[in-house]
């Protein structure tokens, strides 16, 4: 089963991208980000024409969660059990989109960005992350078999950054509280998929539009594949697609991705 991970920075600009993408790649399931379109203007029609269910959660301008199933994977691409948003957790922002696939509870999630460090945005930032902590908590005792994945605006770590010095903890997206906050959701019992396998490699999933930034590869890991426990054994690779980043007019994320193999194989 593969899972990825895409933001795709406007849906309405990149669909060429990810019917394109879906066609060479195949995965079972896809979390998008970013989507940054109103329900009733989601391109279902399209998507179902490429092979793909679709569920979402949008608004206009801003943010936007979608999870896509390809129909001829094990399971018929059916998606069960939706959730939209952190229950309990008041907010307007299009952020969170949940649901089970073939067994396997997908949490799609775009982590605030946050701004700066010190910011109003930077405490939203910190309290939407314990509210997604609370969440899965309970979401983890529900679905032991759980992947969450999405764009996390957060780089785990030194190896997550093009420069470490420029990218210390007193910059946004590497700041102590956010990597401190991650740390917890991993304390549940999750695994970050691409490093448990790939330990001392360094990978980039999202390039600045600026300053010949793909082209120097000056980026930052922040689309993360997060397994549970009970997945965990089933991970057989993990990688970041950088081919879609390099196509005309691209996203500045590259689709994040996980293999499980079946349970026995």
């Amino acid at each position: 089963m593969k899972i990825a991970s895409w933001n795709v920075n406007s849906l309405n600009v990149r669909l060429p991208h990810l019917e394109q993408w879906l066609a060479a790649a195949r995965p079972d399931v896809v979390a998008l980000q970013e989507t940054k379109l109103e329900d009733a203007r989601f391109p279902d029609t399209a998507i179902a024409a490429a092979g793909y269910r679709s569920v979402f959660s949008g608004q206009k301008t801003y943010n936007g969660v979608a999870i896509l199933a390809r129909m001829d994977s094990p399971g018929g691409g059916v998606i069960d059990d939706v959730q939209a948003g952190i229950p309990g957790f008041e907010d307007e922002q299009k952020r969170v989109l949940a649901a089970t696939v073939n067994g396997v509870r997908i949490v799609d999630v775009y982590v605030v960005n946050g701004q700066a460090v010190g910011s109003d945005k930077y405490a939203y930032k910190l309290r939407w992350l314990d509210a997604l902590h609370r969440w899965l908590e309970d979401e983890l005792r529900r679905h032991p078999r759980l992947v969450l994945l999405g764009d996390f605006n957060i780089a785990p770590d030194e190896r997550d950054v093009h420069d470490p010095v420029q990218w210390n903890e007193d910059h946004i997206l590497t700041s102590r509280a956010e990597r401190d906050a991650l740390d917890r959701l991993l304390a549940l019992g999750l695994h970050d998929a691409f490093r448990a396998l790939n330990p001392d490699e360094r990978m980039v999933s999202w390039w600045d539009y600026r300053q010949f930034a793909l082209r120097r590869n000056l980026g930052l890991r922040i689309d993360l594949t997060l397994v549970s426990e009970a997945l965990r054994p089933h991970c057989v690779a993990a990688g970041v697609d950088k081919e879609p980043r390099l196509w005309e007019r691209p996203s500045d994320h590259a689709p994040a991705w996980v293999h499980l193999a079946p349970a026995g194989g």
